[in-house]
């Protein structure tokens, strides 16, 4: 198990100067600065998390600690974990949560470590997590990191800039068969099959434009003309891919539900089907405990549930998402952990 110390957790608790803690170290304050933007649904994860229990809540996709600061500014009996990868979004989130003190601790880690994070800060019940799905705004803002395809740039799309894997190499060694998987499972891309033979033709593809080109040329004309920017897709199946997105999903949604204490929340925001079936599906499994009992018949098989549903794919306001268009595909799921029995 790792230690508070280790190079893999590098955490850090808001508001401590000491060498160990400072994560901004190395970084231009104005990368730090920068990475701060309103998060999406703020006023309903608010009101989400106003009756949990007294205690910490995983904010486990910080970014620049927009909900978190909503959090700790609307509720005194809560306290803040925040995990994210991104090591800009650390930076901005340690600064951002200074002043709250030791009411906010921050690990920079992948959410799939969130049984990790929680043994190295000597945490073990919570009253609820969140999760935040998929690319943050100042992300696709910074153009050098390569998530945006309105912005010519080295194909990169890491959050965890220190990993190797990059969307150049996806795009450059991949398999045809590979390339067409990822676009049709992670972006529901109809002419898979035509952006990966487009792709592979013009091999090596070193940019953002040189990408976008690719494929707006291999879709259709009167496709493009509707349905919005046609590399869209292929940019968040390659953002996806390189950061293992939904593979870990799973099992940090599995562990936020095992650590929440009875009337605790775990809330997701999701922004696209793949992601909104794998949470379904998780909290339809801690919902029902797996039973399989005929609907109208009492349970006799011996599940446990762990969960019941609280709000079902809400969406924001439509205040909400006129001023943030990036709002528009989010979806909100919630749900509380029952009080076990006896």
């Amino acid at each position: 198990m790792a230690s508070p110390n280790s190079a893999r957790y590098r955490l850090a608790c808001s508001g401590e100067k000491s060498r160990r803690h400072s994560l901004a170290e190395g970084l231009p304050v104005s990368e730090a600065n920068t990475f701060v933007h309103a998060p999406v649904m703020e006023r309903e994860i608010v009101d989400v998390f106003g009756d949990v229990p007294t205690g910490t809540v995983v904010d486990a996709t910080l970014g620049g600690a927009g909900h978190a600061v909503a959090l700790l500014s609307a509720h005194s009996h809560l306290d803040i974990i925040g995990i994210d990868r991104d090591d800009v979004a650390i930076a901005a989130a340690t600064r951002r949560l200074a002043p709250f003190g030791a009411r906010a601790r921050v690990a920079r880690a992948r959410f799939a470590d969130f049984d990790d994070v929680l043994s190295a800060l000597g945490t073990e019940a919570i009253s609820g997590a969140l999760f935040d799905l998929g690319v943050s705004s100042p992300q696709l803002d910074e153009g050098d990191r390569g998530f945006s395809y309105r912005v010519e740039a080295p194909l990169d799309m890491r959050m965890d800039r220190g990993q190797k894997l990059t969307a150049a190499d996806v795009v450059n060694t991949y398999e045809r068969s590979e390339l067409v998987r990822i676009l049709r499972d992670y972006a529901d891309e109809r002419f898979a099959g035509r952006v990966a033979d487009g792709i592979i033709a013009a091999r090596p593809v070193n940019t953002t434009a040189e990408l976008v080109e690719i494929v707006t040329s291999a879709i259709p004309a009167a496709t493009r003309r509707r349905g919005g920017h046609p590399a869209k897709r292929t940019f968040q199946a390659l953002r996806i891919e390189v950061n293992n997105e939904l593979g870990q999903l799973p099992s940090a949604l599995e562990s936020a539900i095992r650590h929440t204490q009875p009337r605790g929340r775990v809330a997701v925001i999701s922004y696209h089907s793949g992601e909104d079936r794998i949470v379904k599906g998780i909290f339809r499994q801690a919902e029902t405990g797996g039973c399989e009992c005929p609907a109208h018949l009492p349970c006799g098989c011996g599940a446990v549930r762990l969960v019941k549903r609280v709000r079902v794919k809400e969406t924001p306001s439509p205040s909400e998402q006129e001023s943030n268009p990036r709002s528009r595909s989010a979806r909100l799921r919630v749900v509380e952990r029952l009080v076990e029995k006896v």
